[in-house]
């Protein structure tokens, strides 16, 4: 505990301090990014592959919770049959996972 206490205090010869506290603060940006922002763009990226690489007869989960197999794909929306002669159009920024096993 005095060791945080002397990280943030000030030196009071006056040197030093800030110093101290700009690594300390740079740090914390650092382990933000490899534990957070990192990981989270990686699977963002594994996404966006899944959903290109989605084809006819893929079982998808959108962003709202519906599950449904793929029936055609457009440009940039799908058409899911999420029940037997229910159908529904949605983009593909929607679809938050890609199962091909059913």
């Amino acid at each position: 505990m005095n060791t945080l206490i002397l990280l943030f205090a000030a030196d009071p010869e006056g040197g030093g301090g800030g110093f101290t506290s700009l690594i300390f603060l740079a740090a914390i940006f650092l382990v933000f990014y490899l534990f957070i922002i990192r990981p989270q763009s990686k699977k963002q990226k594994e996404i966006q592959t899944k959903v290109t690489q989605m084809k006819k007869g893929d079982k998808v989960i959108t962003s709202g919770g519906i599950v449904g197999i793929v029936v055609s794909i457009e440009d940039d929306s799908v058409m899911l049959e999420i029940d037997k002669d229910v159908k529904v159009k949605l983009l593909k920024n929607a679809i938050v996972d890609v199962n091909p096993q059913k």
